[in-house]
C-alpha cells in the first residue's frame, strides 16, 4: 500500500533525511587510506545517535552495522569489518538511513579514496548523473517506469548497465514502502506518481555486465563480473510543484 505524506509528515521527514544527509558527509569525510570500513560504520552510528536518532539499518533483517559500506566490486550490502583497510584508489559506496521522531530518511553515495582512475572516475559521475535523471523524472503525474527509464537510458548509453536485481522503493515511517521503483524501465508504465508520495531512487550501477551475487554471509552482493560498482541515492518527495530532495546535508 503506497502511503501520501501531509504536510507535517514531509516536514518530519525532512529532519530525518538532513540526519541521514550529515551522517552520510560525514562517512565519506572518513573515506581514506589506512582506514577500516568498520571505523566509519562507528562514525556513523556516533553522529545518528548523537542526534536522537537511530541507525535505520541497524539491525534491520538481521544486518550487524549501521552503514552498508560496499568497495570496489561490491555493489551493495556490504558489511563493515575491521579486516576491510581502504587503498588509493578504491571507490566506496555508503548507504546509510536514519529514523527520526517516526520517519526514516535513506541515501548513499560512492566516494573516491585518494585518487581514482579515469575509469572509475566515469562510472561514479555516470552513476550520480543518473539518479538526478530519475529525480527530475518523478514528476507527480508520471508514473514509475519514467524514473527507470530515465536511469537507464542515460546509464546504458555511456556503455554501463543497471542492476535488476535490486530496486529502489518507497520510503517513509519504514525503511522499505511500497511502491518498488526499478532503474529500468518502460515510459508511461508502472504507478503514477502522486503528490505526498516519498520515494527513493537509487541507480545501482556496474561498469559491466549487470548480474550480481549474493556471497554467503547473505548481504554482500557483487558485480559477478568483478568490475567495479557505483551506487548514489536520494530520498525525494513528489510534489504539486516538482520533485524535492529530502535527504540534504546542512
Amino acid at each position: 500500500m503506497i502511503v501520501l505524506k501531509t504536510s507535517r509528515e514531509l516536514a518530519a521527514m525532512r529532519v530525518a533525511g538532513k540526519i541521514s544527509a550529515n551522517a552520510l558527509k560525514l562517512a565519506g569525510q572518513a573515506v581514506e587510506p589506512g582506514v577500516s570500513t568498520w571505523e566509519i560504520d562507528r562514525v556513523v552510528r556516533r553522529y545518528i545517535e548523537s542526534e536522537g536518532a537511530t541507525p535505520s539499518f541497524l539491525g534491520y533483517g538481521g544486518f550487524p552495522a549501521s552503514a552498508c559500506i560496499s568497495v570496489n566490486n561490491v555493489v551493495i550490502h556490504g558489511i563493515p569489518s575491521k579486516d576491510v583497510i581502504l587503498k588509493q584508489g578504491d571507490i566506496v559506496s555508503i548507504d546509510i538511513g536514519a529514523f527520526y521522531e517516526g520517519f526514516t530518511g535513506d541515501n548513499a553515495y560512492t566516494f573516491a579514496c585518494g585518487d581514482v582512475s579515469p575509469e572509475a572516475q566515469r562510472l561514479m559521475d555516470t552513476t550520480r548523473e543518473s539518479l538526478y535523471e530519475g529525480i527530475k523524472a518523478a514528476k507527480a503525474g508520471n508514473r514509475v517506469g519514467d524514473i527507470g527509464h530515465a536511469v537507464q537510458t542515460y546509464v546504458e548509453a555511456r556503455g554501463y548497465s543497471v542492476v535488476r536485481d535490486f530496486v529502489g522503493h518507497g520510503v517513509g515511517a519504514k525503511l522499505h514502502e511500497d511502491p518498488s521503483v526499478p532503474n529500468f524501465g518502460t515510459p508511461g508504465r508502472g504507478v503514477r506518481l502522486l503528490p505526498g508520495m516519498t520515494i527513493a531512487i537509487e541507480p545501482m550501477v556496474n561498469a559491466g555486465v549487470h548480474t550480481v551475487k549474493t556471497l554467503s554471509d547473505g548481504w554482500t552482493t557483487v558485480t559477478t563480473d568483478g568490475k567495479l560498482a557505483a551506487h548514489y541515492e536520494h530520498s525525494i518527495a513528489v510534489t504539486a510543484d516538482g520533485p524535492v530532495i529530502l535527504t540534504l546535508p546542512d
